[in-house]
């Protein structure tokens, strides 16, 4: 198996362009043992992932400690690890985005993945109002200067302020949700990301599963698993779930897609290359629980170019099934 990498933005650093979201692994997303959780990262790197990403808040610090540890444990060049900071503010508000805060969170983040600097700091979809407020980054500026951090990007809920975000110079990247059902950020964002040499992480590329195809009306998901509570937003931004897409109408939209594929295909890695598609896209940190999802998620990579009858086909199902509840509304 092998594992194309992207350069990261103006860094010039390779990354593997399949990554891991290590957001299962610490917390809501139903139990993973810290064994389980270890065992899918160790999978993930055996198949040439290097691009972590995780958040001090995924699990409290959980996800950031596992991968503290799995990375001790293993010989060889250390991955880029991508962190968050923010979310962690009670309450999440933008005048709670001061310097002190920002460094006392990385602090943590240090601690916790047991290392001296970080590769990369994320506010971690911010309010709006952040992205207008200089002097946020311009304290990040000062923690690169610093030395504890070695460069800094965004995770936004919407294109807007994906946008706003890309005109600071010194913001090396951008995280977004981009899938088959969320294709607005091809208009706008991903060209002008490219143009400026941003480098773009892609989360929610499986919109939760859905793009697995392996749900059914009645799968069960368990209390503590946002797929069960938040699918109207009522803990977070309900775009981080289903990709926003109601239940019932994504699960037609998974079956409309299935028709298109090949039998031997494997949605997940379909939907994936999919992305891989757009030269504007750096990284796709899709989560896995267990290795073998892991492994499966890696071999995206070396998929072939999607022929443009399937391209077609899931712009169609995007255009007639799904861009009416998702489009306008990140």
């Amino acid at each position: 198996m092998s594992m194309a990498s992207r350069t990261f933005g103006r860094t010039g650093i390779p990354v593997s362009e399949i990554g891991f979201g290590a957001w299962a692994i610490g917390g809501t997303w139903g139990e993973v043992s810290e064994a389980g959780a270890k065992a899918a990262l160790h999978a993930a790197f055996d198949a040439g992932v290097d691009f972590i990403d995780t958040a001090d808040v995924y699990g409290d610090g959980r996800s950031e400690r596992i991968i503290g540890e799995v990375i001790a444990e293993r010989s060889g060049e250390r991955p880029f690890v991508a962190t968050k900071l923010g979310r962690r503010l009670d309450p999440h508000v933008a005048d709670g985005y001061t310097a002190q805060a920002m460094e006392g969170f990385i602090d943590r983040s240090l601690k916790n993945l047991g290392t001296d600097t970080l590769d990369l700091v994320q506010l971690h979809c911010p309010p709006t109002e952040v992205y207008y407020r200089p002097e946020v980054f311009g304290a990040l500026d000062d923690l690169v200067s610093r030395g504890k951090i070695r460069r800094y990007g965004v995770s936004v809920e919407k294109v807007e302020e994906g946008l706003k975000a890309i005109e600071y110079d010194n913001i090396d990247s951008v995280q977004i949700t981009y899938n088959m059902f969320r294709q607005r950020p091809a208009e706008l964002f991903l060209p002008e990301a490219r143009r400026r040499h941003k480098a773009v992480i892609v989360r929610v590329p499986l919109a939760s599963g859905l793009l697995t195809g392996k749900m059914l009306p009645d799968t069960d998901f368990a209390p503590d698993d946002h797929r069960a509570f938040n699918r109207d937003g009522a803990a977070f931004d309900k775009g981080e779930t289903f990709a926003g897409v109601p239940y019932d109408v994504a699960l037609e939209a998974v079956e409309a897609l299935r028709l298109m594929l090949p039998a031997e295909a494997v949605m997940a890695q379909v939907a994936l290359r999919w992305i891989l598609m757009q030269e504007a896209v750096t990284v796709v940190i899709p989560g896995a629980k267990t290795p073998e999802q892991a492994s499966s998620n890696a071999a995206a990579s070396g998929l072939p170019v999607l022929p443009e009858d399937l391209m077609a086909g899931v712009r169609e199902i995007y255009e007639t099934r799904i861009k009416p509840h998702v489009h306008d509304r990140w």
